[in-house]
């Protein structure tokens, strides 16, 4: 009997012992909590509410029941969102905007109490599609492109000093996408056949005025040459004709005579049949 109450009683105590060890690791997970590496905690107290200090990384001790910890993300995240907008000539463009963002780190228990946790998802898509909206509209819509640096520098500039009012720092901002709606595209593509058009019409234009002054030119010289002739016809008389009748029918005789199918014979004895220089050589 002394034996059973003996053990009866180690068994109860070693029941106890356990409970108290399992009730105090209990406690001491509850009063630990870890952040890691690229995180920051902001600890909200049931009395307090939200302290202003940032935890940095490591583990830490709190309160349990009376204190919380609210773990932050502060390294660099990327976030794309599209807008669509209205140009200064009242053209619809779709842009996509790609942000790297990431928290002011001592400005977490602000961001905490304002915003949450979720901050870059309530804040970014709002303030990009307002600085959006408000640079395109600054600008017509072929000026997008030919003006795309300065467009997105103003972009960058405008969403850094919003983000700065939410204590978010951009790291950087870039226009990732840009694309027009179906009524622009069209009017492009007529004003580029238009302008193709008005080109081949230039160029018309420019090879007929050419081809007169070519006519006037060809004119001109016909009517000196004939000048010149008539001149040196009623100086010289009509020998230098008779010469250059003579020259073209010994040309054309020459020509005939090496041509084999082609003969010619006299008839008569009227001094305009007779040929010069005729090869009579047969073949």
């Amino acid at each position: 009997m002394a034996g059973t109450a003996a053990a009866a009683s180690f068994l109860r105590g070693l029941a106890k012992a356990t409970a108290v060890l399992g009730l105090g690791a209990s406690v001491a997970g509850a009063s630990l909590y870890t952040v890691d590496g690229g995180e920051r905690a902001v600890i909200f107290d049931r009395f307090r509410g939200v302290l202003p200090e940032t935890v940095g990384e490591g583990t830490h001790l709190l309160v349990p029941w009376l204190q919380k910890p609210y773990i932050f993300d502060i390294r660099t995240r990327p976030h794309t969102f599209s807008s669509t907008s209205g140009t200064k000539d009242l053209q619809m463009v779709s842009l996509s905007l790609r942000l790297l963002s990431r928290p002011d780190v001592p400005s977490l228990p602000t961001i905490f109490t304002s915003l949450g946790t979720d901050y870059d998802d309530k804040v970014l898509p709002s303030i990009g599609n307002e600085v959006l909206k408000a640079v395109v509209a600054q600008f017509n819509a072929d000026q997008l492109l030919t003006e795309r640096p300065r467009v997105s520098a103003l972009v960058r500039d405008a969403l850094v000093r919003r983000a700065r009012e939410f204590n978010i720092v951009l790291d950087d901002v870039a226009i990732t996408h840009l694309a027009y709606g179906a009524e622009f595209s069209l009017a492009v593509e007529k004003k580029q056949v238009a302008q193709q058009e008005a080109e081949r019409s230039r160029f018309l234009v420019a090879r007929a005025e050419q081809e007169r002054r070519a006519a006037i030119v060809r004119a001109e010289g016909e009517s000196q040459a004939a000048r010149l002739i008539s001149d040196a016809t009623a100086a010289a008389g009509t020998g230098l004709i008779e010469l250059r009748r003579i020259e073209a029918a010994k040309e054309i005789a020459a020509d005939l005579s090496r041509t084999p199918n082609v003969a010619y014979i006299p008839a008569g004895d009227h001094p305009n049949r007779m040929l010069l220089g005729l090869n009579t050589t047969a073949r």
